[in-house]
């Protein structure tokens, strides 16, 4: 049990808390009109929109600097979705290097901003390096990390604008990450990727353990930020680190700027922490004042369930700290809604979790499907029975089938995956037994009756659009032998083999067949709990055998054997007592007129003996007599619930860095199958396993072990039986593509591979146009002549980079051949000085403390000398950062910069 916070432990929230209200007070102090009026121009149109904390105000960030974050600065970042009920979600964004008043502003503006948009908006909190999938999914070619923020001067993106060098550091497969970094060979390992953005020309190199998902990322990251920021008129190369030799006029390029290495480059580095698919430990806490006290108390652990939650009170769900999520119940106070995101905070600090925990508060009403996805069932208020609905598989449950057309299912995919139905099963099957663990075909006069002593294989062709499709079903009995069932792994394997990999191939537990399955056999499908369908061989009858009948009609109809005795009946369903001389169709009160008929139609497979109709309530005794005498049994119509809907949800799976792990991926689209992966796609009802092409083995076997691991340690006690379907790229089913918005299946035969982009990247052209640049001194000169200026800055941003290879000091340096002098020429410090230029480079301490202006190096500014030291020297000689500097008044400026020789 986790210990209860009380008034002897409230120590941990109360320190939060000073810091945020004293922000508050003075943020409160500073709005204006103005900053009202931020909120009313906020638009209701779906998309994103992006606003950054400057000076305690929202300020727009314009389109195409969407994807830059300034490290300095705080960010407030709103999507409103499409769809007949638009959602919203907001998040603010905190930068590593960002003040405690920003982070204060930018939580109280997420506030102000979710109480403007109803408070039905899912908040989050994001710290930058550890964002959210549904942050990142916002940003698909990734996100930049920028040195410096708007307090300092620095604009996001201005178009056009070609002074720039900068050199970015590029992390990532599926959540890309491109962080600003030394221009030196220093910052290079042989892992990663890594730009070096000369403004007209990007040339990209790839460490030579890099993998091509990667070099495929960073060069859609390359191509953005052509198109985005340099109005598409940037050339782009590539070098492989591994063939350096393959690319002589890049690498020219390359050690102009950077000079040449020297030693080995740096050993790659480990990648980041994947993200935590799920976290079995999770626990539901009550948060509450008791006479001033903020008291959290444990209410459940899981698998939780919905009525926990009350309308009146807000909660905290906790995942073992790897994410902090807060529910508003809407009947709750203001104050208390209002103080959810301290709250969150608090308790994360009480707890002595990372402070890049992941918070998200969600109000009643608004929750996000991860959230859902932690309770056994979730049913949203005023929620209508509609296409994709089903009734839960519980003890008093039944499966109904909206009727359809098969030509819509074609049509509409996405109505095929709601209902799991490709077709209406008027396709061709064959069945096949493993018999001495080899196929044995079954007779099709016996076809939809499986044994529970049995392992089956049942083949399924359809058509689409006259093109044969395949579906492999591999049932396997309760009571099968293991080898039977590894056997029936191996024969589906030769199958898939001789019919070139086209089935969908799909693991179907007994009692467990999915909604297509049913449709196959025309209700006459029937389980039998034991015995074998082998023949000539004899199964015990062992006396009386009961079957529930559950269906409406021909596409959803199966009789399955259970125990025969009373407590196995159900007041809403149709049961088949089969005895030596007579078979009893009995009619729950709850059933329907279909189900009498299906029931009837089922008697008629099962027995040819006389039926006997019983209606319940009016039983003859010798029905009782067969099953061993009267007993309570389930009759209780308020149990039959609907099961809704869950959102999909779609995991990425793979061991490219040596260790097997998942990674979800929100917002998915099909461009997020990744050809190189095994891909787990979660339907709730269903789990499908897409691999790619260039899938590893490794990754293919250990796909099926972690859909197993991912049911069994699923927060809300999913069912291990659940059906898991393999999907080969290529042959997606309806049921698979319906789940992903405008699929196009001619996506992999026509799209561009890394190789063929790369190609259209380094032809000769273009590599010898960014020698020409280079040669021309373009580097550091922009379309007026001015000198640098940071990527989309003003031209008062301090200087970005050290270079290694210019001339940086006052005596003329001594390049190491005619080619590297007349290449550095173009990387020399510009005579502009930062004011009205600003200049690339960053300069040694020593070269500007203590010295005359006669002793600076040329173009150095004596009144600005502190903008051409690195972040680090700058912090090391005045005492502060850079932004926090830019803020003081000038006679303090310039008493700091005395005592520091700067002056």
């Amino acid at each position: 049990m986790e210990p209860r916070f009380g008034s002897k432990n409230e120590k941990p929230w109360s320190k939060e808390r000073p810091s945020l209200c004293q922000t508050q007070h003075k943020f409160s102090r500073m709005m204006s009109d103005d900053n009202q009026d931020t909120f009313k121009s906020v638009s209701r149109k779906p998309g994103l929109q992006i606003w950054t904390i400057n000076n305690m105000q929202m300020v727009p960030v314009p389109a195409q600097g969407f994807g830059n974050f300034f490290e300095g600065d705080c960010y407030i970042v709103l999507f409103m979705s499409k769809g007949s009920v638009q959602s919203a979600d907001i998040h603010y964004w905190i930068g590593n290097s960002s003040s405690q008043d920003e982070q204060g502003a930018a939580a109280i503006f997420l506030t102000q901003l979710d109480e403007h948009l109803g408070g039905g908006p899912v908040q989050y909190r994001e710290v930058q390096g550890n964002e959210s999938p549904r942050f990142r999914s916002y940003f698909k070619n990734g996100l930049i990390y920028k040195k410096g923020g708007v307090a300092s001067g620095f604009h996001h993106v201005d178009t056009n604008v070609y002074n720039v060098l900068r050199l970015l550091h590029v992390k990532g497969r599926k959540h890309v990450t491109a962080s600003e970094v030394e221009v030196s060979w220093s910052s290079f390992n042989n892992g990663d990727i890594f730009l070096l953005d000369m403004g007209k020309a990007i040339v990209q190199w790839n460490g030579p353990q890099s993998n091509r998902r990667e070099k495929l990322k960073a060069v859609l990251l390359a191509q953005d930020i052509r198109d985005r920021e340099r109005g598409g008129r940037a050339q782009i190369g590539v070098v492989e680190g591994g063939d350096e030799k393959d690319s002589p006029e890049l690498m020219k390029v390359l050690m102009a700027v950077l000079g040449q290495r020297a030693g080995p480059l740096k050993e790659a580095l480990p990648d980041d922490r994947p993200d935590q698919v799920q976290n079995t430990s999770v626990r539901l806490y009550h948060v509450f004042e008791n006479s001033g006290n903020l008291v959290v108390q444990e209410v459940a652990t899981q698998p939780l369930t919905q009525d926990l939650l009350h309308s009146s009170d807000c909660y905290i769900l906790d995942q073992r700290g790897s994410s902090v999520m807060v529910w508003k119940g809407k009947q709750a106070s203001k104050e208390e809604r209002k103080e959810a995101l301290n709250r969150a905070m608090g308790y994360i600090k009480a707890k002595n979790y990372p402070s890049s925990t992941s918070v998200k508060v969600m109000t009643e009403g608004g929750e996000s499907a991860m959230f859902k996805h932690m309770f056994k069932s979730w049913s949203d208020r005023g929620q209508t029975q509609g296409l994709g609905s089903a009734y839960s598989m519980g003890k008093i449950a039944k499966v109904e089938q909206v009727k359809f057309d098969v030509m819509e299912l074609h049509a509409r995919p996405e109505l095929a995956a709601q209902q799991r139905m490709v077709d209406d099963g008027s396709g061709d099957v064959k069945v096949w037994r493993i018999e001495d663990l080899e196929l044995a075909e079954v007779n099709p006069s016996t076809y939809g009756q499986f044994y529970g002593g049995d392992c089956y294989l049942v083949l399924y062709t359809y058509q689409i659009s006259n093109h044969q499709q395949y579906i492999l079903y591999m049932w396997q009995g309760r009571h099968a032998t293991k080898d039977e069932i590894t056997a029936s792994a191996y024969q589906a394997v030769d199958v898939d083999n001789k019919y070139n990999g086209a089935p969908v191939q799909v693991r179907v537990v007994m009692g467990k067949e999915p909604r297509h399955f049913l449709a196959i056999f025309k209700g006459k499908l029937v389980i039998f709990e034991g015995g074998t369908g082998r023949p000539g061989v004899a199964n015990p009858e062992g006396g009386a055998r009961l079957f529930q009948v559950r269906g409406t009609n021909e596409m959803n109809t199966k009789a399955t054997e259970v125990p025969s005795r009373a407590s196995s009946l159900n007041t809403n369903d149709v049961f088949l007592l089969k005895t030596d001389h007579i078979c009893f169709l009995w009619y729950g009160k709850g059933c329907s007129g279909d189900e009498r008929v299906m029931g009837r139609a089922m008697s008629d497979v099962l027995s040819k003996q006389d039926k006997q109709v019983v209606m319940e309530g009016q039983e003859p005794a010798e029905f009782w007599v067969n099953l061993g005498g009267k007993a309570p049994y389930a009759n209780d119509k308020r149990l039959q619930k609907d099961e809704p809907p869950h959102s999909p949800r779609l995991f990425e799976c793979s061991n490219q860095i040596g260790k097997f792990r998942m990674t979800e991926v929100d917002d998915f689209a099909q461009s997020d199958l990744d050809e190189e992966d095994v891909m787990l796609l979660d339907t709730w009802e269903e789990i499908f396993l897409w691999v790619g092409n260039s899938a590893n083995q490794y990754e293919t076997k250990e796909s099926w072990n972690s859909a197993q691991d991912y049911l069994r340690t699923h927060p809300a006690g999913r069912d291990p039986d659940t059906p898991v379907l393999f999907v080969k790229q290529g042959f997606e089913p309806p049921t698979f593509t319906g789940w992903f918005n405008a699929w196009d299946p001619h996506k992999w035969s026509g799209g561009n591979s890394y190789e063929e982009m790369k190609k259209q990247l380094s032809d000769p052209a273009s590599l010898s146009q960014i020698t020409v640049d280079l040669n021309n001194t373009n580097l550091n000169k922009s379309a007026d002549g001015g000198g640098y200026g940071a990527p989309g800055g003003p031209a008062s941003s301090p200087p970005a980079y050290r270079i290694h290879g210019g001339d940086l000091s006052p005596r003329p340096s001594t390049p190491s051949s005619p080619s590297t002098q007349r290449n550095s020429a173009s990387v020399t410090l510009s005579p502009s000085s930062p004011s009205t230029g600003g200049s690339a480079i960053f300069l040694a301490p020593e070269l500007l403390v203590n010295k005359t202006p006669d002793e600076l190096p040329a173009a150095v500014d004596p009144e600005l000398r502190e903008d051409y030291l690195s972040d680090k020297d700058f912090e090391n000689l005045l005492g502060t950062t850079r932004a926090d500097f830019k803020r003081l008044p000038k006679w303090r400026q310039s008493d700091m910069k005395k005592k520091a020789g700067l002056f």
